[in-house]
């Protein structure tokens, strides 16, 4: 019994046309979509401050209102953390969006990372929650499932945990989905997108990466057939490498031991990885706070002609003068 789940997307902006892609090339059980950076959360809180019913990814609703008809018409469940401060926000959206295009779909939202409450003066302050509450929304039966603050392998583990019917001390199977949702989660790297040798295939436009995961918590990694970039052991384990710190990848859901983890080239684009061992996971969240923090400026002066050097100090002197009332805290020259 193998899963097979797709990502569309590794960061908010990312190629738009992807979950289109992703969703023709070939055969999907779910398909995940990745929007949200420590960055992006502050983007999406400053897009609150002018609009209280903002701070979802907007992009997510355009590629959807492109591909909804697909995903409904290939029963292939759709996993996005694009809900960013306003999961409920978003999951109305796409009820609304589905509505008008006339699609019947189950929609539903995971919330409980908003903290901002708690830390007075942050712009937003989230804890990065695990799989099981998107696992608890797939096997209500929901069709789209909309988080905010997850951590990025949990569009995977959420998925797999549905499927499989894990409990939450299987922690080996855990860190196997684990795995793979590392993997995926950032999109084409895993394809050669951030692999130092990238002369060894064709990076001018990679596809996008798909995990095919076995009940045990194995999984090979590939991509539709036809796409752009490649996948090796080379470009994996890149990929698995990237932010991760040490041996023991703590998580919500599992401590995954990276140093368990074996790779082996299973033919043309296509990575099996096994051995993933998983402990308990830590007994705390971690918790991304944004605040605003001033605002930083930089101004270039073209200067032409003679006395250079003086029309230099001249200009020292003006913005002296203009700083006067008001000086910045810092200025560098």
């Amino acid at each position: 019994m193998t899963l097979r789940i797709g990502n569309a997307s590794g960061f908010y902006g990312d190629r738009f046309d992807a979950m289109r892609e992703m969703l023709t090339g070939g055969e999907l059980d779910v398909l995940t979509g990745d929007y949200l950076a420590e960055l992006t959360m502050l983007i999406l809180g400053r897009d609150r401050l002018k609009d209280p019913a903002a701070g979802y990814a907007r992009t997510f609703l355009r590629q959807l209102e492109d591909c909804l008809g697909l995903a409904h018409e290939r029963s292939v469940k759709i996993v996005t953390n694009a809900g960013g401060l306003n999961p409920a926000g978003l999951a109305d959206a796409v009820r609304a969006l589905a509505g008008r295009l006339g699609i019947p779909v189950r929609v539903a939202h995971v919330e409980g990372d908003d903290l901002t409450a708690a830390f007075p003066g942050s712009l937003a302050a989230h804890a990065y929650l695990g799989g099981f509450g998107i696992a608890e929304c797939l096997t209500a039966g929901a069709d789209i499932v909309v988080t905010g603050r997850v951590t990025d392998a949990a569009l995977v583990t959420g998925p797999a945990v549905a499927h499989f019917g894990w409990s939450p001390t299987q922690y080996d199977r855990l860190a196997g989905a684990v795995v793979a949702g590392h993997v995926l989660e950032c999109g084409t790297q895993a394809t050669g997108g951030n692999y130092a040798f990238f002369g060894d295939g064709d990076v001018r436009r990679p596809g996008f990466p798909l995990a095919e995961i076995h009940e045990d918590g194995s999984c090979v990694v590939t991509k539709h057939p036809g796409t752009g970039g490649f996948v090796d052991v080379g470009t994996v384990t890149a990929q698995l490498l990237y932010e991760t710190g040490g041996a023991r990848y703590a998580g919500p859901d599992v401590t995954a031991r990276l140093d368990t983890v074996r790779l082996s080239q299973d033919g043309p684009d296509r990575v099996r990885i096994e051995g993933a061992r998983g402990e308990a996971p830590p007994p705390t969240l971690k918790v991304g706070l944004n605040r605003l923090g001033g605002f930083r400026n930089e101004v270039t002066f073209v200067l032409t002609g003679l006395d250079v050097e003086a029309k230099a100090a001249l200009v020292r002197e003006q913005m002296g003068d203009a700083f006067a009332k008001s000086p910045p805290a810092e200025v560098r020259w």
